[in-house]
């Protein structure tokens, strides 16, 4: 499956640098802007690694209110 990620980027000291604006937490650099897409897939791919998920066989919700300011 194929989903669209909005890629904001800049150029610092001759780098591109950049990161996805729909995941928190994913920047990479480049020396061009094609290498910078190609490392910003990578960083978005070691980040889908990080999320194992928990077995978990009874799990039980509740309801939870945070003040957001």
């Amino acid at each position: 499956m194929i989903k669209n990620f909005t890629l904001d980027y800049w150029i610092d000291d001759g780098w591109y640098v950049g990161k996805l604006q729909e995941v928190p937490g994913v920047f990479s650099q480049g020396e061009t802007l094609e290498k910078l897409k190609i490392n910003i897939k990578d960083a978005f791919a070691l980040t889908l690694q990080e999320v194992l998920p928990i077995p978990v066989e009874n799990f039980k919700s509740a309801e939870l209110s945070i003040d957001v300011l």
